[in-house]
Protein backbone atom coordinates (compact mmCIF):
# COMPACT_ATOMS: atom_id res chain seq x y z
CA UNK A 1 0.00 0.00 0.00
CA UNK A 2 1.14 3.77 -1.15
CA UNK A 3 -0.28 5.68 1.46
CA UNK A 4 0.82 9.07 -0.59
CA UNK A 5 -0.29 8.06 -3.71
CA UNK A 6 -3.70 6.80 -2.21
CA UNK A 7 -4.29 10.03 0.08
CA UNK A 8 -3.78 12.19 -3.73
CA UNK A 9 -6.53 9.55 -4.93
CA UNK A 10 -8.80 10.78 -2.18
CA UNK A 11 -8.33 14.26 -2.50
CA UNK A 12 -8.88 13.73 -6.59
CA UNK A 13 -12.06 12.22 -5.46
CA UNK A 14 -13.31 15.51 -3.00
CA UNK A 15 -12.22 17.60 -5.55
CA UNK A 16 -14.67 15.99 -8.48
CA UNK A 17 -17.39 14.52 -6.22
CA UNK A 18 -19.70 17.09 -8.18
CA UNK A 19 -18.29 16.40 -11.14
CA UNK A 20 -19.67 13.89 -13.85
CA UNK A 21 -18.40 10.58 -13.35
CA UNK A 22 -15.93 9.41 -15.10
CA UNK A 23 -13.67 6.44 -14.86
CA UNK A 24 -10.43 6.09 -12.45
CA UNK A 25 -8.42 3.89 -11.20
CA UNK A 26 -9.53 1.29 -8.84
CA UNK A 27 -8.52 1.48 -4.80
CA UNK A 28 -7.52 -1.54 -3.70
CA UNK A 29 -10.15 -3.16 -0.99
CA UNK A 30 -8.12 -2.62 2.23
CA UNK A 31 -6.47 0.39 1.25
CA UNK A 32 -6.42 3.45 4.74
CA UNK A 33 -6.54 6.98 2.74
CA UNK A 34 -4.26 9.05 4.90
CA UNK A 35 -5.82 11.48 7.22
CA UNK A 36 -4.54 13.88 10.01
CA UNK A 37 -3.76 11.25 12.22
CA UNK A 38 -0.14 9.05 12.80
CA UNK A 39 -1.96 5.57 12.08
CA UNK A 40 -5.13 3.60 11.56
CA UNK A 41 -6.65 4.28 14.80
CA UNK A 42 -7.18 -0.04 15.99
CA UNK A 43 -5.93 -3.23 15.04
CA UNK A 44 -5.15 -6.63 16.55
CA UNK A 45 -2.20 -7.26 14.02
CA UNK A 46 -2.17 -11.11 14.80
CA UNK A 47 -0.05 -13.27 17.58
CA UNK A 48 3.51 -12.08 18.72
CA UNK A 49 6.52 -12.98 16.88
CA UNK A 50 9.92 -14.33 18.05
CA UNK A 51 10.88 -14.28 21.92
CA UNK A 52 9.77 -12.01 24.55
CA UNK A 53 11.38 -9.21 24.98
CA UNK A 54 12.02 -7.03 28.21
CA UNK A 55 10.92 -3.49 28.18
CA UNK A 56 12.83 -0.53 28.26
CA UNK A 57 11.56 1.72 30.57
CA UNK A 58 12.71 5.27 31.73
CA UNK A 59 12.88 7.44 34.82
CA UNK A 60 11.42 11.06 33.57
CA UNK A 61 12.32 13.33 31.92
CA UNK A 62 13.51 10.95 29.41
CA UNK A 63 11.39 8.62 27.04
CA UNK A 64 12.48 4.93 25.65
CA UNK A 65 13.77 5.15 22.18
CA UNK A 66 11.12 4.91 19.14
CA UNK A 67 10.28 1.14 18.49
CA UNK A 68 11.70 0.49 15.05
CA UNK A 69 10.44 -2.83 13.92
CA UNK A 70 7.33 -3.82 11.84
CA UNK A 71 6.06 -7.39 13.79
CA UNK A 72 4.27 -7.41 17.13
CA UNK A 73 6.03 -8.75 20.27
CA UNK A 74 5.25 -9.94 23.61
CA UNK A 75 6.30 -7.58 26.19
CA UNK A 76 7.78 -7.98 29.05
CA UNK A 77 7.30 -4.93 31.46
CA UNK A 78 8.05 -4.92 35.22
CA UNK A 79 7.10 -2.16 37.62
CA UNK A 80 8.03 -1.92 41.41
CA UNK A 81 5.76 0.35 43.83
CA UNK A 82 7.31 2.00 46.46
CA UNK A 83 6.57 4.21 49.22
CA UNK A 84 9.01 6.67 49.31
CA UNK A 85 9.75 10.19 51.15
CA UNK A 86 11.26 12.88 48.92
CA UNK A 87 11.14 16.38 48.51
CA UNK A 88 7.85 18.24 47.03
CA UNK A 89 9.57 21.81 47.32
CA UNK A 90 12.98 23.05 48.86
CA UNK A 91 12.79 21.77 52.55
CA UNK A 92 9.65 20.22 52.55
CA UNK A 93 8.99 16.72 52.36
CA UNK A 94 6.26 14.30 50.98
CA UNK A 95 5.53 11.01 51.15
CA UNK A 96 4.88 9.66 47.65
CA UNK A 97 3.49 6.63 46.63
CA UNK A 98 5.00 5.72 43.39
CA UNK A 99 5.87 3.33 40.78
CA UNK A 100 9.61 2.67 40.68
CA UNK A 101 10.73 5.40 42.83
CA UNK A 102 9.68 8.63 40.38
CA UNK A 103 6.63 10.49 39.89
CA UNK A 104 5.53 10.43 37.33
CA UNK A 105 6.22 6.91 37.12
CA UNK A 106 8.63 4.76 34.76
CA UNK A 107 7.68 5.87 30.46
CA UNK A 108 6.64 2.44 29.12
CA UNK A 109 6.88 2.28 25.19
CA UNK A 110 5.02 -0.74 23.44
CA UNK A 111 3.76 -0.94 19.35
CA UNK A 112 0.68 -0.95 18.68
CA UNK A 113 -0.56 -4.95 18.50
CA UNK A 114 1.91 -5.94 20.96
CA UNK A 115 0.52 -8.74 23.80
CA UNK A 116 2.21 -7.06 26.96
CA UNK A 117 2.54 -9.23 30.23
CA UNK A 118 2.78 -6.74 32.95
CA UNK A 119 4.02 -7.10 36.27
CA UNK A 120 3.52 -5.89 39.12
CA UNK A 121 5.54 -5.74 42.32
CA UNK A 122 4.82 -4.38 45.92
CA UNK A 123 7.91 -3.62 47.67
CA UNK A 124 7.69 -5.45 51.21
CA UNK A 125 8.37 -2.15 53.13
CA UNK A 126 5.17 -0.67 51.68
CA UNK A 127 2.60 0.08 54.08
CA UNK A 128 -0.25 0.33 51.26
CA UNK A 129 -1.70 -2.53 48.92
CA UNK A 130 -1.48 -1.20 45.34
CA UNK A 131 -3.10 -2.09 41.81
CA UNK A 132 -2.65 -0.44 38.41
CA UNK A 133 -5.03 0.67 35.80
CA UNK A 134 -3.49 1.37 32.63
CA UNK A 135 -6.07 3.19 30.15
CA UNK A 136 -4.47 1.91 27.20
CA UNK A 137 -5.90 -1.66 28.61
CA UNK A 138 -9.08 -2.99 26.99
CA UNK A 139 -10.73 -5.19 30.09
CA UNK A 140 -12.20 -4.97 33.12
CA UNK A 141 -10.84 -1.86 35.70
CA UNK A 142 -7.60 -1.33 33.03
CA UNK A 143 -5.91 -4.08 34.74
CA UNK A 144 -6.98 -3.31 38.17
CA UNK A 145 -9.01 -5.88 38.92
CA UNK A 146 -6.10 -8.26 38.37
CA UNK A 147 -3.25 -6.72 40.07
CA UNK A 148 -4.21 -5.86 43.38
CA UNK A 149 -1.09 -6.57 45.45
CA UNK A 150 -0.84 -6.48 49.01
CA UNK A 151 3.64 -5.46 50.32
CA UNK A 152 5.98 -8.26 49.55
CA UNK A 153 3.52 -9.92 46.58
CA UNK A 154 3.47 -9.99 42.99
CA UNK A 155 0.77 -9.75 40.57
CA UNK A 156 0.97 -10.62 36.44
CA UNK A 157 -1.24 -10.38 34.27
CA UNK A 158 -1.49 -10.02 29.98
CA UNK A 159 -2.91 -7.45 27.57
CA UNK A 160 -2.97 -6.79 24.16
CA UNK A 161 -2.00 -3.19 23.34
CA UNK A 162 -5.49 -2.62 20.58
CA UNK A 163 -5.09 0.83 20.17
CA UNK A 164 -2.26 3.51 19.13
CA UNK A 165 -1.80 6.69 21.10
CA UNK A 166 -0.45 7.61 24.70
CA UNK A 167 -2.22 6.95 27.70
CA UNK A 168 -2.07 7.55 31.64
CA UNK A 169 -2.02 4.59 34.19
CA UNK A 170 -2.40 5.13 37.87
CA UNK A 171 -3.24 3.23 40.96
CA UNK A 172 -7.15 2.32 41.84
CA UNK A 173 -6.79 0.99 45.22
CA UNK A 174 -9.37 2.83 47.63
CA UNK A 175 -9.39 5.06 47.97
CA UNK A 176 -8.63 6.05 44.89
CA UNK A 177 -7.82 9.76 44.85
CA UNK A 178 -5.70 9.52 47.69
CA UNK A 179 -3.38 6.75 45.79
CA UNK A 180 -3.41 8.84 42.76
CA UNK A 181 -2.39 12.06 44.78
CA UNK A 182 0.06 10.70 46.14
CA UNK A 183 1.83 9.95 42.99
CA UNK A 184 0.62 6.67 41.62
CA UNK A 185 0.78 7.53 37.95
CA UNK A 186 2.40 7.56 34.72
CA UNK A 187 2.72 7.29 31.07
CA UNK A 188 2.36 4.26 28.25
CA UNK A 189 2.99 5.30 24.57
CA UNK A 190 1.51 2.44 22.38
CA UNK A 191 3.28 3.35 19.06
CA UNK A 192 1.74 3.10 15.91
CA UNK A 193 3.00 0.47 13.59
CA UNK A 194 4.58 3.02 11.34
CA UNK A 195 5.87 5.24 14.15
CA UNK A 196 5.82 8.94 14.59
CA UNK A 197 7.72 11.59 12.10
CA UNK A 198 11.21 11.94 13.48
CA UNK A 199 11.88 13.97 15.96
CA UNK A 200 15.44 15.24 17.54
CA UNK A 201 14.78 15.10 21.13
CA UNK A 202 12.25 13.43 23.02
CA UNK A 203 10.78 14.36 26.63
CA UNK A 204 8.66 13.43 29.42
CA UNK A 205 6.19 15.51 31.77
CA UNK A 206 3.75 14.74 33.85
CA UNK A 207 1.52 17.81 35.67
CA UNK A 208 0.20 16.60 39.11
CA UNK A 209 -1.78 18.01 41.89
CA UNK A 210 -1.02 17.73 45.54
CA UNK A 211 -2.76 18.61 49.40
CA UNK A 212 -0.44 18.96 52.22
CA UNK A 213 -1.53 20.20 55.78
CA UNK A 214 0.85 22.41 55.57
CA UNK A 215 0.61 25.47 53.38
CA UNK A 216 2.74 26.29 50.44
CA UNK A 217 6.35 25.81 51.16
CA UNK A 218 5.79 25.05 54.44
CA UNK A 219 9.03 23.28 55.79
CA UNK A 220 9.46 20.02 57.47
CA UNK A 221 7.52 16.62 56.74
CA UNK A 222 3.89 17.38 55.26
CA UNK A 223 1.11 15.15 55.23
CA UNK A 224 -1.69 14.45 52.92
CA UNK A 225 -5.11 16.39 53.92
CA UNK A 226 -7.77 14.30 52.49
CA UNK A 227 -10.20 17.74 53.22
CA UNK A 228 -8.02 20.16 50.86
CA UNK A 229 -8.07 16.94 47.94
CA UNK A 230 -12.11 16.95 48.31
CA UNK A 231 -12.32 20.19 48.40
CA UNK A 232 -9.83 20.48 45.19
CA UNK A 233 -7.66 23.16 46.98
CA UNK A 234 -4.32 22.32 45.87
CA UNK A 235 -0.94 22.96 48.07
CA UNK A 236 0.92 22.29 45.05
CA UNK A 237 0.56 22.17 41.61
CA UNK A 238 3.95 20.35 39.94
CA UNK A 239 5.64 18.80 36.90
CA UNK A 240 7.28 15.77 37.71
CA UNK A 241 6.43 15.43 41.40
CA UNK A 242 8.26 18.40 42.45
CA UNK A 243 8.84 21.91 42.28
CA UNK A 244 11.70 22.60 40.67
CA UNK A 245 11.66 19.07 38.78
CA UNK A 246 12.56 20.75 35.25
CA UNK A 247 14.19 24.45 36.54
CA UNK A 248 17.89 25.21 36.92
CA UNK A 249 20.38 22.90 35.85
CA UNK A 250 17.33 20.29 35.52
CA UNK A 251 16.10 21.91 32.80
CA UNK A 252 15.08 19.90 29.69
CA UNK A 253 18.05 20.67 26.85
CA UNK A 254 17.76 21.30 23.32
CA UNK A 255 19.67 22.67 20.46
CA UNK A 256 18.33 25.69 17.82
CA UNK A 257 17.25 23.71 14.63
CA UNK A 258 16.33 21.14 16.74
CA UNK A 259 12.54 19.33 16.30
CA UNK A 260 11.20 18.70 19.96
CA UNK A 261 8.42 16.13 20.94
CA UNK A 262 7.17 16.29 24.34
CA UNK A 263 4.43 13.28 26.14
CA UNK A 264 2.70 15.02 28.27
CA UNK A 265 0.22 13.74 30.83
CA UNK A 266 -1.87 15.19 33.65
CA UNK A 267 -2.02 12.34 36.81
CA UNK A 268 -4.18 14.53 38.57
CA UNK A 269 -6.10 13.91 40.59
CA UNK A 270 -8.62 17.04 40.00
CA UNK A 271 -7.30 19.59 38.06
CA UNK A 272 -7.65 19.99 34.18
CA UNK A 273 -3.63 21.27 33.03
CA UNK A 274 -3.86 24.23 30.25
CA UNK A 275 0.05 23.66 29.18
CA UNK A 276 1.87 26.24 27.21
CA UNK A 277 5.40 26.69 26.50
CA UNK A 278 6.25 30.36 26.82
CA UNK A 279 7.72 31.70 23.55
CA UNK A 280 6.72 28.82 21.33
CA UNK A 281 4.22 27.54 19.48
CA UNK A 282 3.37 23.66 19.03
CA UNK A 283 3.30 22.88 15.46
CA UNK A 284 1.11 19.84 16.52
CA UNK A 285 -0.75 18.35 18.90
CA UNK A 286 -2.18 15.24 19.03
CA UNK A 287 -4.90 16.31 21.54
CA UNK A 288 -5.70 14.03 24.22
CA UNK A 289 -3.06 11.67 23.18
CA UNK A 290 -4.93 9.97 20.24
CA UNK A 291 -4.37 9.77 16.78
CA UNK A 292 -5.45 13.16 15.16
CA UNK A 293 -3.10 15.81 15.41
CA UNK A 294 -4.16 20.04 15.46
CA UNK A 295 -1.80 22.53 14.12
CA UNK A 296 -0.42 25.65 15.32
CA UNK A 297 -1.67 25.56 19.16
CA UNK A 298 -0.48 28.11 21.66
CA UNK A 299 -2.09 25.90 24.48
CA UNK A 300 -3.34 22.74 25.13
CA UNK A 301 -5.44 21.21 27.17
CA UNK A 302 -4.62 18.30 29.36
CA UNK A 303 -7.15 16.70 31.35
CA UNK A 304 -7.32 14.88 34.53
CA UNK A 305 -6.48 11.50 33.53
CA UNK A 306 -5.50 12.24 30.20
CA UNK A 307 -2.54 13.03 28.06
CA UNK A 308 -1.22 15.32 24.90
CA UNK A 309 1.60 14.56 22.37
CA UNK A 310 3.28 18.30 21.75
CA UNK A 311 5.82 18.57 18.28
CA UNK A 312 7.27 21.59 18.11
CA UNK A 313 10.84 23.46 16.34
CA UNK A 314 13.33 25.27 18.28
CA UNK A 315 14.00 27.93 15.91
CA UNK A 316 15.76 30.74 18.35
CA UNK A 317 18.31 30.21 21.12
CA UNK A 318 17.39 31.29 25.03
CA UNK A 319 15.74 29.72 28.12
CA UNK A 320 11.81 28.70 27.63
CA UNK A 321 9.36 28.39 30.56
CA UNK A 322 6.85 25.37 30.80
CA UNK A 323 3.46 26.55 32.75
CA UNK A 324 -0.14 25.59 33.87
CA UNK A 325 -1.43 28.79 31.65
CA UNK A 326 -3.56 28.26 34.76
CA UNK A 327 -1.07 31.10 36.06
CA UNK A 328 -1.35 31.23 39.71
CA UNK A 329 -0.75 27.65 40.30
CA UNK A 330 2.71 28.37 37.75
CA UNK A 331 4.30 30.90 39.88
CA UNK A 332 2.34 30.37 43.07
CA UNK A 333 1.83 26.67 43.21
CA UNK A 334 5.16 25.74 41.49
CA UNK A 335 3.45 24.33 38.12
CA UNK A 336 6.96 26.10 36.56
CA UNK A 337 9.32 24.25 33.78
CA UNK A 338 12.41 25.36 31.87
CA UNK A 339 13.52 24.18 28.27
CA UNK A 340 17.26 25.36 27.44
CA UNK A 341 17.82 26.04 23.78
CA UNK A 342 21.86 26.52 23.08
CA UNK A 343 22.74 27.68 19.00
CA UNK A 344 23.15 30.99 17.56
CA UNK A 345 20.95 34.03 17.26
CA UNK A 346 18.44 34.01 14.95
CA UNK A 347 18.07 37.79 14.66
CA UNK A 348 15.56 37.74 11.66
CA UNK A 349 12.72 35.66 13.98
CA UNK A 350 13.98 37.30 17.16
CA UNK A 351 16.10 40.28 18.28
CA UNK A 352 15.06 40.95 21.60
CA UNK A 353 17.27 40.45 24.66
CA UNK A 354 16.59 37.43 27.25
CA UNK A 355 14.58 38.39 30.56
CA UNK A 356 14.12 35.24 32.12
CA UNK A 357 17.28 36.65 34.79
CA UNK A 358 14.19 38.94 36.39
CA UNK A 359 10.80 36.72 35.07
CA UNK A 360 11.95 33.68 37.21
CA UNK A 361 15.33 34.45 38.28
CA UNK A 362 15.19 32.64 41.20
CA UNK A 363 14.32 29.25 39.27
CA UNK A 364 16.72 29.99 36.03
CA UNK A 365 19.75 29.07 38.58
CA UNK A 366 20.52 26.81 41.25
CA UNK A 367 17.92 26.80 44.48
CA UNK A 368 20.86 25.67 46.44
CA UNK A 369 21.43 28.09 48.51
CA UNK A 370 17.77 28.26 49.58
CA UNK A 371 17.34 24.19 50.06
CA UNK A 372 20.58 24.70 52.77
CA UNK A 373 18.50 27.70 54.43
CA UNK A 374 16.15 25.41 54.95
CA UNK A 375 18.14 22.69 56.17
CA UNK A 376 20.19 24.73 58.32
CA UNK A 377 16.98 25.91 59.89
CA UNK A 378 15.72 22.57 60.43
CA UNK A 379 19.26 22.00 62.26
CA UNK A 380 18.84 25.20 64.18
CA UNK A 381 22.04 26.22 62.79
CA UNK A 382 21.14 29.15 60.65
CA UNK A 383 23.48 32.15 60.25
CA UNK A 384 22.79 35.33 59.32
CA UNK A 385 25.34 34.54 56.16
CA UNK A 386 23.43 31.90 55.19
CA UNK A 387 20.00 33.83 55.53
CA UNK A 388 21.42 36.32 53.23
CA UNK A 389 22.78 33.89 50.29
CA UNK A 390 18.92 32.78 50.31
CA UNK A 391 17.47 35.91 50.37
CA UNK A 392 19.40 37.01 47.77
CA UNK A 393 18.13 34.07 45.49
CA UNK A 394 14.37 34.70 46.37
CA UNK A 395 14.84 38.22 46.47
CA UNK A 396 16.12 37.67 42.44
CA UNK A 397 12.99 35.76 41.59
CA UNK A 398 9.96 37.62 43.89
CA UNK A 399 10.91 41.14 44.36
CA UNK A 400 13.46 42.26 41.32
CA UNK A 401 11.32 42.59 38.66
CA UNK A 402 10.14 45.70 40.66
CA UNK A 403 13.23 46.73 42.57
CA UNK A 404 15.45 46.01 39.84
CA UNK A 405 18.53 44.00 40.36
CA UNK A 406 20.68 46.36 42.62
CA UNK A 407 17.90 47.80 44.22
CA UNK A 408 17.54 50.76 42.70
CA UNK A 409 14.11 50.27 41.82
CA UNK A 410 12.19 52.84 38.95
CA UNK A 411 11.80 56.72 39.08
CA UNK A 412 8.49 57.58 40.31
CA UNK A 413 7.22 54.21 39.85
CA UNK A 414 9.23 51.49 41.84
CA UNK A 415 11.25 53.02 45.85
CA UNK A 416 14.94 51.87 46.04
CA UNK A 417 15.66 49.78 48.40
CA UNK A 418 19.15 51.09 48.06
CA UNK A 419 20.15 52.87 51.07
CA UNK A 420 16.40 53.19 51.46
CA UNK A 421 15.72 55.51 55.06
CA UNK A 422 12.21 53.81 54.76
CA UNK A 423 13.10 50.08 54.85
CA UNK A 424 15.77 50.69 57.73
CA UNK A 425 13.73 53.04 59.92
CA UNK A 426 11.63 50.29 61.27
CA UNK A 427 11.98 46.07 61.16
CA UNK A 428 8.34 45.60 62.08
CA UNK A 429 6.80 48.14 59.36
CA UNK A 430 8.57 46.14 56.84
CA UNK A 431 7.48 43.07 57.75
CA UNK A 432 4.01 44.40 57.67
CA UNK A 433 4.82 45.86 54.53
CA UNK A 434 5.90 42.70 52.44
CA UNK A 435 3.25 40.16 54.31
CA UNK A 436 0.12 42.67 53.83
CA UNK A 437 1.76 44.97 50.78
CA UNK A 438 1.57 48.78 51.27
CA UNK A 439 -0.45 51.55 48.84
CA UNK A 440 -0.65 55.01 48.85
CA UNK A 441 1.93 57.30 49.22
CA UNK A 442 5.30 57.03 50.83
CA UNK A 443 8.55 59.11 51.10
CA UNK A 444 11.74 56.97 50.60
CA UNK A 445 14.90 58.83 50.23
CA UNK A 446 13.03 62.62 50.51
CA UNK A 447 11.11 61.03 47.13
CA UNK A 448 7.51 60.56 46.62
CA UNK A 449 5.98 57.47 45.15
CA UNK A 450 2.47 56.23 45.22
CA UNK A 451 2.33 52.93 43.58
CA UNK A 452 0.91 49.34 44.94
CA UNK A 453 2.93 46.53 46.40
CA UNK A 454 0.75 43.19 46.38
CA UNK A 455 0.49 41.18 49.55
CA UNK A 456 3.56 38.10 49.97
CA UNK A 457 1.35 36.49 52.57
CA UNK A 458 1.79 33.27 50.23
CA UNK A 459 5.44 33.28 50.89
CA UNK A 460 6.67 30.96 54.24
CA UNK A 461 7.52 32.87 57.29
CA UNK A 462 11.37 31.15 56.65
CA UNK A 463 11.42 32.88 53.61
CA UNK A 464 9.99 36.21 53.96
CA UNK A 465 12.86 36.22 57.02
CA UNK A 466 15.26 35.56 54.55
CA UNK A 467 14.64 37.89 52.11
CA UNK A 468 14.20 40.56 54.62
CA UNK A 469 17.64 40.02 55.84
CA UNK A 470 19.43 40.08 52.39
CA UNK A 471 17.58 43.52 51.14
CA UNK A 472 18.85 44.75 54.82
CA UNK A 473 22.09 43.92 53.85
CA UNK A 474 22.85 44.52 50.40
CA UNK A 475 22.60 47.98 48.19
CA UNK A 476 24.92 50.31 51.08
CA UNK A 477 22.03 48.84 53.98
CA UNK A 478 23.48 47.28 56.93
CA UNK A 479 20.93 45.81 59.41
CA UNK A 480 20.38 42.91 61.99
CA UNK A 481 18.61 39.70 60.85
CA UNK A 482 14.78 38.87 60.84
CA UNK A 483 13.51 36.02 62.46
CA UNK A 484 11.00 33.50 61.29
CA UNK A 485 9.66 33.87 64.88
CA UNK A 486 9.31 37.76 64.17
CA UNK A 487 7.73 37.44 60.91
CA UNK A 488 5.31 34.70 62.80
CA UNK A 489 4.20 37.28 65.29
CA UNK A 490 2.97 40.08 62.53
CA UNK A 491 1.66 37.56 60.70
CA UNK A 492 -0.88 35.93 63.55
CA UNK A 493 -1.40 39.54 64.59
CA UNK A 494 -2.91 40.56 60.74
CA UNK A 495 -6.50 39.63 60.43
CA UNK A 496 -7.65 37.52 56.95
CA UNK A 497 -10.12 36.57 55.09
CA UNK A 498 -10.19 32.64 55.59
CA UNK A 499 -7.82 30.64 53.84
CA UNK A 500 -5.83 33.91 52.76
CA UNK A 501 -1.89 33.27 53.34
CA UNK A 502 -2.47 32.10 56.95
Amino acid sequence: MTISKWKTLGLLAVLSCNQPATPGPAIPPGTILEKETFGSGKGDFGPPIGEPVEAVLTDPPFVPPPINRKEPKKIIVKLEVREVVKPIADGVNYTFWTFGGTVPGKFIRVRQGDTVELHLRNHPDSKMPHNIDLHAVTGPGGGAASTFTAPGHESQFTFKALNQGLYIYHCATAPVGMHVANGMYGLIFVEPPEGLPPVDKEYYVVQGDFYTVGKYREKGLQPFDMQKAIEENATYVVFNGTEGALLGDKALKVKVGEKVRLFVGNGGPNLVSSFHVIGEVFDRVYSEGGSRFQENVQTTIVPAGGSAIVDFKMEVPGTYVLVDHSIFRAFNKGALGMMKAEGDQVKEIYSGKEVDSVYVAEKSGSSEPIAKAAEAAEAGKLTKAGQIEAGKALFLGTCSTCHQMEGQGIPKVFPPLAKSDYLMADKKRSIEVLLNGLSGKVVVNGQEYASVMPPMSHIADDELANILTYVRNAFGNSGDAVSVQEVTQVRNSTKRAPGAGH
